[in-house]
Parts: C-alpha cells; structure tokens; sequence
C-alpha cells in the first residue's frame, strides 16, 4: 500500500505462517494463559508487548490461535479496558514528545510537520472509533490538552 503522505510505496512486511494447530513444545493451556494476560495487563503493558512477553518467556507462539480471540479482546472482556484505544494512545505519546522536542528547537520544521501528520492521524482514527462506538462522540483531539490525556 503506498504512504499517504509521500510519493513511496509502502514497506513489505513479513506475515505468520499459517498453522492450522499447535507446535508440541508450545503452552496451550487456555485458562493459563488467559490468566498471563490478565496479569501482565495489570503491571501495565500494552497488548503488543504481552503477546512478546508470551512468545519469549511462555512458550506461547500465537495466542490468538491458544485463546480463540485477540489479546485485546481478551483485556477488554475479563480485564479493565483503557479509555483509548491502545493505536490511538501510541500515536498521542509520539505527538507530546514531538511537542516537547518543538518548545526547545522552534526551527526544526521537519519534526513540525511530522506533528502535523500524526496529529491528523489521531483525528482519523478518533472518527474512526467514535463510529464504532469505542470513543465518546463528542471526543476533539487539542493540542493542549493531550499530555493530560497520555499520563
């Protein structure tokens, strides 16, 4: 898929092998592992880096394939959910720490137009996720205010 912004094709990306079951070696015990997620949710890490805790330290190489449903389902059904959605909070972070770079370099008009994107892909994201439901309706994305929202 070409880049939105640019007159580049996009970067090929590797994808899983397709398996049907289990490798011998691998945890696939359910109820293990839905209680591995619960947990490493609560000490506070991302979905994306569970499911590489998982991999690494549990033997797990799919939990998706394990549990029946994603990681973030699982979170969302048995767990607390975030207020934002786990994309949408990533892209916040980078844009405060791109306004944080903006206050001390002014001039540095390459980072200024990087804000610039990602701010309008919070924008898209959030009319994405307000017509699903998972964002309230009257949600505005303000510079301002999104380093309140990130901590």
């Amino acid at each position: 898929m070409a880049r939105m912004y640019s007159h580049r094709k996009g970067k090929s990306g590797s994808t899983k092998p397709h398996l049907e079951d289990l490798p011998e070696w691998s945890n696939s015990d359910k109820e293990e592992v839905e209680e591995l997620v619960l947990n490493l949710h609560a000490k506070g890490h991302s979905s994306a880096m569970i499911g590489t805790i998982l991999r690494d330290q549990h033997a797990v190489p799919n939990p998706r394939s394990v549990l029946g449903r994603r990681i973030a389902q699982v979170i969302i059904e048995k767990g607390k959910p975030s207020v934002y959605p786990e994309d949408m909070m990533n892209l916040m972070r980078k844009a405060v720490k791109i306004i944080d770079h903006l206050t001390t370099n002014r001039k540095d008009l390459h980072n200024a137009r990087s804000l610039h994107l990602i701010e309008s892909k919070i924008r898209r994201l959030a009319n994405y996720y307000q017509t699903k439901g998972q964002l309230d309706a009257a949600w505005k994305y303000k510079r301002d205010q999104v380093r309140l929202m990130v901590e």
